[in-house]
């Protein structure tokens, strides 16, 4: 393996060029605190709306066909014949409590498609399995039967892939002028935690482990053929053989998983030298928490929320933060100076995410209570994460297809709220994020206390009424939850405009209510300004040119 320092001017871009670079961190039940298994995800494109998907349960004819089109861009890719039946699925989670995500790494040019026949990109991959799937063993071995039979038409992919009794990390990337894919895929243990980030994360494997290893039956000898690997079988790591690491990569993509182990892991923190490209000892695929039972759906939102606070990568206080200490860098993410190359941060938390969800996979509930997507849309960091039931039939319209896309404004949108408290954000954000994380956590904590009590209630629905019960409740929960969430938004939206128009910073009471004085007039505003920093900077860039000469100019008056 070539110096990872080395190859530093070579990287240019954080994260491949696919349409979702995004972010997956992973809590088995033994690390939750409620012994659920949680995955996260961040759906991250500059072209991706915030709709919360629907395919609804069916029964399909003998000879019906399925319609496959690609889910970064729409373009149709052909057809697969259906099942007899196919599952209800909301978002990312289907009605068994199966959940499945990704990360796109890209990996080696010559492993995409060449055939022209591959008509199974990673995103149909995903949808189409959730609808025939019950398991996450299941699930696997149906997304191998897809790629071997019709054909991998999308680079290097990771998936997340969660039941209520599992949760396995699958790696798989297509084999080029060949029909399939090759691929590997390992159980994370019972009370560890994991994640990926746009960079391939599984190593070596022990190939005899059938329990908690499986693989495509030509996974080395593909490699071998193609001359990329001559060991021993023993030796092979599928990270290394399939994906060309830079110095950029890491910083970008495994930095962002770094920066999640350690909030739970004290160890973790020697991992930043992998990531910083001083050290050639990779970061593993898992590792246990210091405290483990422990791990809340809060504690996740609030990784997903990361901007990499208290660490060396922290984007709140360099130059580029601004003196409202902005966490956020616009594109592109590498720039050049003086002929080197340097780049942004890439944080958990970004500004072009379409959409977000924390998923609980719980096995102590029937399938139909269990299973609760906390969807959010836009930056994970200013999203509200509303609980949404998989055993819902009925997508609300807040968050529904045709509520407005990129290019359609719509002031009853979830979208469409969230963008415009998170762009008031973007321009004064350490003066404004106080406010935007009072009606966030205020929402949040009525939402989890209300999914709460919403579990008994639904069992009780489940024994009287059956599953048909629980839907219909689990309809009526979600449209109040995206009215309420989206209502919020739009007033808090408003309330930044007036709070913060021209500068200023208008008083509040302590029930944060705008102050008004004895006669009936609004108070005279607070000047924040800006921090030191600025001010210093300026007085570096300019010399003397701001500089109060006070007395100096005395003799000019005469």
């Amino acid at each position: 393996m070539k110096s990872i320092v080395s190859l530093a001017a070579a990287a240019l871009m954080l994260a491949p060029a696919a349409a979702d670079a995004c972010t997956n961190f992973i809590a088995t039940r033994g690390a939750t605190a409620d012994g659920s298994n949680i995955v996260t995800y961040a759906a991250d494109s500059h072209s991706l709306y915030g709709e919360l998907y629907h395919q609804p349960a069916a029964d399909h004819a003998p000879g019906a066909m399925r319609k496959v089109v690609e889910w970064d861009t729409g373009k149709p890719l052909g057809e697969i014949p259906e099942v007899a039946h196919t599952y209800n699925v909301v978002g990312n989670m289907n009605e068994h409590q199966l959940v499945i995500a990704e990360s796109t790494w890209g990996g080696r040019k010559e492993c995409m498609d060449t055939t022209g026949t591959a008509i199974i990109d990673y995103g149909s991959l995903i949808y189409i399995t959730l609808q025939r799937a019950r398991t996450a063993r299941e699930a696997i071995k149906i997304m191998d039967d897809l790629v071997q039979k019709y054909g991998y038409a999308s680079s290097g992919e990771s998936f997340s892939i969660a039941d209520k009794d599992e949760v396995w990390v699958m790696e798989l990337i297509g084999k080029g002028a060949e029909k399939g894919a090759v691929w590997v895929a390992v159980r994370i243990p019972d009370g560890a935690i994991s994640g990926h980030a746009n960079q391939p994360r599984i190593r070596r494997v022990d190939f005899k482990d059938k329990k908690n290893v499986m693989y495509s039956k030509d996974l080395v000898d593909f490699a071998r053929r193609k001359g990329w690997y001559s060991g021993k079988d023993k030796d092979f790591s599928f990270a290394d053989v399939y994906e060309q690491y830079d110095y950029g990569t890491l910083r970008g993509c495994d930095a962002r998983v770094w920066s999640f182990f350690r909030r739970f892991n004290k160890d973790a923190d020697k991992y930043f030298a992998w990531c910083n490209g001083e050290s050639t000892e990779p970061m593993p695929l898992y590792i246990f928490p210091d405290e483990p039972g422990k791990i809340t759906v809060a504690n996740m939102a609030e990784r997903m929320r990361d901007h990499f606070e208290d660490t060396p990568f922290d984007m709140t206080g360099d130059i580029g933060a601004g003196p409202y200490h902005v966490p956020y860098r616009w594109r592109p993410m590498d720039y050049e100076v003086d002929g080197k190359t340097y780049m942004h941060e890439r944080a958990v938390a970004t500004q072009q995410t379409g959409w977000s969800f924390i998923s609980q996979s719980r096995p102590q509930y029937p399938d139909a209570v269990g299973g609760i997507l906390w969807f959010g849309t836009d930056d994970a960091n200013t999203c509200v994460y509303m609980p949404f039931r998989s055993s819902m039939t009925e997508i609300p319209w807040e968050v529904r297809k045709g509520n407005g896309d990129m290019n359609t404004y719509s002031d009853t949108a979830n979208f469409w709220m969230t963008n415009r408290v998170a762009n008031q954000a973007y321009n004064r954000y350490d003066q404004m994020i106080g406010d935007i994380r009072k009606v966030q956590s205020g929402l949040e904590d009525l939402f989890r206390v209300g999914a709460a009590k919403e579990d008994e209630t639904l069992l009780s629905l489940l024994e009287s009424g059956g599953t048909q019960a629980v839907a219909q409740a689990a309809n009526t929960r979600a449209a109040h939850v995206a009215k309420l969430a989206t209502d919020a938004y739009r007033e808090l939206d408003r309330f930044l405009v007036v709070r913060f128009m021209d500068g200023n910073r208008k008083k509040l009471d302590n029930r944060g209510k705008f102050i008004y004085s004895e006669h009936g007039m609004p108070v005279y505003p607070e000047f924040p300004g800006y921090d030191k920093t600025y001010f210093e900077q300026i007085v570096r860039s300019t010399g003397d040119h701001f500089l109060d000469k006070g007395k100096d100019i005395a003799p000019l008056r005469k």
